[in-house]
């Protein structure tokens, strides 16, 4: 990792240094909430910098990042993530700065900077479950989300703009888990509420190859067999201007294959990653290249 991504992220010079390892997550999950919290089946852990010792270290409270480390479940969640997001990031949608770091037994973990925290202080965000007043994440569209948006945003009209690029991106990467929970707003200064940086970013569809529905929340109605006729209704419903619907992704399949095959993933899972991008830039009638 070069010295400016480590700055970015950490303030500092050196690469942090965590000293537990993957069988003592929950133990400290457990011991820093008095319960395990997980999100599906993968476990967190609230981290802050001891800067003195330059050690990430377990916190109930002030947490400044967030790790996620290896599952059982999904092989190679955190490498997926990381490789979902520094996609993103090249696409210039906005993601919160994050890495890769060992654990004490050499597994890699996802550690992401949050981006509710700034000085110390918490800002305020609430996620589309809230707002919307559902208890089930799982219900609903993308349109009641961008509806919704309009209506309480201080830049309505940039603001869906960038939230229907983050649905249409998590379509082309196969992320098939982008539920009422993973879009927020924020609330930086009084009466004003921006969409939050996006997270939780991962191709569901590769750590699970069986998931039946291509998206978490219905788009033009449907959550499967999508195609380009959806997202344009989609985009007219959100009214998003033609000529910028698609720009950033058309004749952009060949950096998305790079990134991805210069990522930690398994080789065999780079290759299943790519075809699946392949196959949903098809299916939006992009160009590849």
């Amino acid at each position: 990792m070069n010295k400016k991504l480590i700055k970015t992220i950490f303030n500092t010079s050196k690469l942090p240094l965590i000293e537990f390892g993957l069988r003592e997550v929950s133990q400290k999950a457990q011991k820093v909430s008095g319960k395990l919290s997980i999100s599906g089946v993968q476990p967190k852990l609230s981290m802050k910098l001891d800067k003195k010792r330059n050690v990430l270290t377990s916190v109930a409270k002030g947490g400044e990042y967030i790790l996620k480390p290896q599952t059982a479940a999904f092989l190679n969640l955190p490498e997926n993530e990381q490789c979902c997001m520094d996609i993103a990031q090249q696409f210039k949608i906005d993601v919160p700065p994050h890495c890769l770091l060992p654990l004490k037994d050499g597994s890699l973990a996802y550690i992401v900077k949050r981006f509710d925290r700034e000085s110390g202080i918490k800002i305020h965000q609430e996620e589309f479950a809230q707002i919307l007043e559902f208890k089930d994440k799982y219900k609903g569209s993308v349109e009641q989300i961008g509806r919704k948006l309009k209506e309480i945003s201080s830049a309505p009209g940039y603001d869906v703009q960038l939230f229907f690029e983050r649905v249409v991106f998590n379509y082309i990467i196969g992320n098939g888990d982008a539920h009422l929970k993973n879009y927020s707003i924020a609330h930086k200064d009084q009466g004003t509420f921006r969409l939050t940086p996006a997270y939780d970013i991962v191709c569901s569809r590769l750590a699970i190859p069986e998931e039946k529905e291509e998206s978490a929340l219905s788009i033009n109605g449907r959550k499967n067999n999508l195609k380009r006729e959806d997202f344009d209704r989609l985009a007219e419903y959100l009214n998003i201007p033609i000529k910028i619907r698609y720009d950033k992704f058309e004749k952009n399949l060949k950096l998305m294959e790079a990134i991805i095959n210069n990522s930690e993933i398994t080789e065999e899972a780079q290759k299943r990653f790519i075809a699946i991008i392949k196959n949903r830039f098809a299916r939006l009638n992009l160009t590849e290249s």
